[in-house]
């Protein structure tokens, strides 16, 4: 069931694309290279890896951020970036399965918005923080169906 809950502020590191919708899965083959640009620069992430949508458009793909929170925030290289995810009041909600039914739990999620009448912070296409946070470690968890992944998105202040 999802609960609102009251978040500050989480400096992060990711990877920034332009992805097709299907192209989200090679999108995320890619997150070895935030790790890679963590470890060269001996940052250790300090909570789960996160898909960030800041651009939802069906037509002309999508605007993805994939990377970790982290404590130490220096300037990123090349499509390498750093930014802040902001403090504020989040729906939050689990899912339990593997990733291909997240489209329908966020579907499922969004109806709950509509019907709870809540405010999505997200101007047209552009969401300030609409994410995606793979609880389980794929070492630990192999078998995607029984990954766990969280979904949090902003509401209006």
């Amino acid at each position: 069931m999802p609960e609102i809950v009251e978040l500050g502020e989480r400096p992060y590191v990711a990877l920034r694309g332009k992805v097709a919708m299907d192209g989200i899965s090679a999108f995320a083959d890619r997150l070895g290279e935030v790790v890679d640009w963590l470890a060269a620069k001996e940052i250790a992430p300090n909570d789960a890896p996160f898909f960030k949508y800041d651009v939802i458009d069906m037509e002309t793909g999508l605007e993805l951020e994939i990377g970790f929170p982290v404590d130490d925030l220096r300037s990123g290289e090349g499509e390498i970036v750093t930014g802040v995810l902001p403090a504020g009041r989040y729906v939050r909600t689990r899912y339990h399965g593997h990733p291909d039914g997240l489209r329908e739990a966020t579907s499922d999620l969004l109806a709950w918005g509509d019907k709870e009448g809540v405010a999505w912070d997200v101007d047209g296409n552009r969401w300030a923080a609409r994410l995606e946070i793979y609880l389980s470690d794929p070492r630990e968890v192999p078998d995607m169906k029984d990954w766990d992944t969280e979904l949090q998105f902003k509401l209006k202040d």
